[in-house]
């Protein structure tokens, strides 16, 4: 499998950790963000949203972090990142919607560079801008974990789920924005649990090739 991923992007850093959670390897290919890399044409031509994640499987090529990951989860089951019942997979794939819909979406790249260069933001407005989403995700989410976790050690039940994968890059996010975390007690401890999972390990920015 081939890769194309950036260190800090939070959304291939949720399909690095499936990987590493499936214990399958890949090639990492490294497309630059902040010099626009994902826009050479080579990229688009596979890819043209000129987003990553985006992954080559053999001649199947697939993109969209939450999508790859359920493909990897179906065609690779064990271990699984979702739960048997449908109801339960049902309020796991809410909980990773709810970061992968409503938190991360505000907050990336793109946006953060249309209000810097479109609407005139210093980086203090911009900052202000992402930590208030954070936290506005973030209430709704520590309130999830408080009903669904079983052992504080995951956002639902007790075992790694597709949330899981996706709150931890969302945690990273949010403290390189120095955002106050202290109202999110319980997503603070799952989160410190999480990383320190070997898959969770392995994935995180610092220790990427490419990292900076």
């Amino acid at each position: 499998m081939k890769l194309h991923t950036f260190w800090r992007s939070s959304a291939a850093y949720r399909v690095r950790i499936a990987l590493g959670w499936k214990g399958l390897p890949y090639d990492s290919l490294s497309r630059h963000l902040g010099r626009g890399e994902q826009s050479a044409p080579e990229f688009t031509t596979l890819n043209p949203h000129g987003l990553v994640p985006f992954l080559e499987d053999g001649e199947f090529a697939l993109g969209q972090s939450l999508a790859i990951i359920e493909y990897l989860d179906e065609t690779h089951p064990e271990p699984p990142l979702l739960p048997s019942s449908a109801q339960e997979r049902a309020q796991v794939r809410a909980t990773a919607l709810a970061i992968a819909c409503d938190i991360h979406p505000l907050n990336n790249l793109r946006v953060l560079q249309y209000l810097r260069s479109q609407l005139g933001q210093d980086t203090a407005g911009v900052e202000t801008w992402y930590r208030h989403w954070i936290a506005t995700g973030f209430r709704g989410l520590e309130a999830m974990a408080l009903r669904q976790s079983l052992s504080g050690r995951c956002l639902y039940g007790d075992t790694v789920t597709l949330a899981d994968v996706c709150l931890v890059p969302q945690m990273y996010n949010a403290r390189r924005f120095q955002t106050d975390l202290s109202s999110f007690p319980t997503l603070v401890a799952i989160d410190a649990a999480l990383r320190e999972l070997p898959a969770f390990v392995g994935a995180a920015p610092e220790v990427q090739p490419d990292a900076e």
